[in-house]
């Protein structure tokens, strides 16, 4: 079996730009929220959203590219661009056929579809773009990331729904691990801030109808009500251990276990017990061979919905057990909203980074107790903790639990 290793990151979210600006305003706890503006409709409720603006694309595509292709796809290959860069990886000096590419989506084209359907009722279905199709397709933005470096190998699109860049990243490990690839280039993308979809979430009661942007994204406080929707891409470089060390590469994490099940259960709401979201952390930690002892952070998936707080924090009480509260658990969507199918890509990247330099990010706003949240969830200031194994959770509707875990590399 292979070891993993994370070679290269890159991201672009409400966060950061890139991955350095991403972790200090992790670092500072820095509320990069703001106005929605993208998503308004007549009656809309919702106030905030994690909106990506002024970002430039020029050093990746052109203004052609630019406009045939979907905004998730276009946020994936800004992020993969600097993966490549981050990760030193010389093109021309690797075997294509085993670079490989499998990245997350919650939804996929949703801007083009929505713009495509309103220019078709408006004007006629003749009106439809030629491109409606490769534009909206969920697999489009993983096609366009391997056509870009000429990767040969497997090439996949993996979604489920707010798990989806979890499940994708454990794919990429697994496929590594295994000895079917040398490299992947994995994570997830999500652009799905429009009229339709914040009003979906929002009918859905969903979403967080506060007035008060330092109240909106409010995970595992008492006063929660909802998620904040957000947008980017999360991209990171996995390479197996022999591969990344023949080539003199920087490494800044492995990752050692994946856990995947699912509550078959409810279509939106998780098993309140959270015992499959428990036992597929318990999954990770083996594949890992890790205790729970080892444990000193997780990035929970924490998204600032009633129900989902509770069971989360039932799945780490139900696992750790009197261990539970000595651990540092930190929601950073409350610092850059929930990014759907792309939110596992970005807490990825800051999980390797709390690794890196022993640094557990805060939930900021976290002001006010839940009792059925009474768990230490590092509230409003980052602080340090010693690091060896760390969990990053992501849960999504339909049920799926999908659980990485990373441990500090040690040259």
């Amino acid at each position: 079996m292979n070891r993993v290793v994370i070679t290269g990151m890159g991201t672009i979210n409400p966060a950061g730009k890139n991955v350095d600006e991403f972790y200090n305003n992790l670092l500072e706890g820095k509320n990069c929220l703001s106005k929605l503006v993208k998503g308004t409709f007549e009656n809309c409720k919702i106030n905030f959203a994690g909106e990506i603006n002024d970002f430039s694309y020029d050093d990746v595509l052109t203004k052609k590219e630019f406009k045939r292709m979907d905004l998730f796809t276009a946020y994936a290959l800004i992020a993969t661009d600097e993966a490549i860069k981050h990760s030193k990886l010389d093109l021309n000096n690797i075997d294509k056929d085993r670079f490989s590419v499998v990245l997350g989506t919650g939804i996929g084209g949703f801007t083009t579809m929505e713009t495509q359907f309103s220019r078709s009722f408006a004007k006629g279905s003749n009106k439809i773009s030629p491109l409606f199709i490769p534009m909206t397709i969920s697999n489009m933005a993983a096609g366009n990331v391997s056509m870009k470096y000429g990767a040969n190998g497997s090439c996949k699109t993996l979604v489920t729904a707010c798990a989806s860049s979890n499940s994708a990243i454990g794919e990429a490990f697994r496929n590594i691990k295994h000895g079917y690839s040398d490299i992947f280039i994995t994570g997830g993308t999500e652009a799905s801030i429009t009229p339709a979809s914040i009003a979906g979430f929002q009918n859905l009661t969903a979403l967080s109808t506060s007035t008060d942007i330092n109240k909106a994204s409010i995970p595992f406080d008492k006063e929660r009500g909802g998620f904040v929707m957000g947008e980017g891409a999360g991209i990171l470089i996995l390479e197996s251990y022999d591969h990344a060390i023949k080539r003199g590469a920087k490494i800044y994490a492995e990752i050692t276990g994946y856990g995947s099940t699912c509550d078959a259960n409810h279509i939106t709401s998780p098993l309140e017990s959270g015992e499959m979201a428990s036992k597929s952390m318990s999954d990770a930690l083996k594949e890992s061979n890790a205790s729970i002892d080892d444990v000193t952070y997780i990035n929970a998936h924490g998204t600032g919905t009633y129900y989902n707080d509770i069971a989360e924090t039932k799945a780490i009480k139900h696992l750790f057990k009197d261990k539970a509260k000595n651990i540092n658990i930190s929601s950073t969507k409350s610092m850059t909203g929930h990014l759907l199918g792309a939110a596992g890509a970005i807490e990825a990247i800051a999980t390797v980074k709390a690794l890196e330099n022993d640094i557990a990010f805060p939930t900021i706003n976290y002001n006010v107790k839940d009792d059925n949240c009474d768990l230490n969830y590092t509230p409003n200031k980052s602080v340090k903790v010693p690091m060896k194994y760390a969990l990053s959770n992501s849960l999504g509707f339909g049920g799926h639990n999908e659980m990485l875990c990373f441990k500090k590399y040690v040259d």
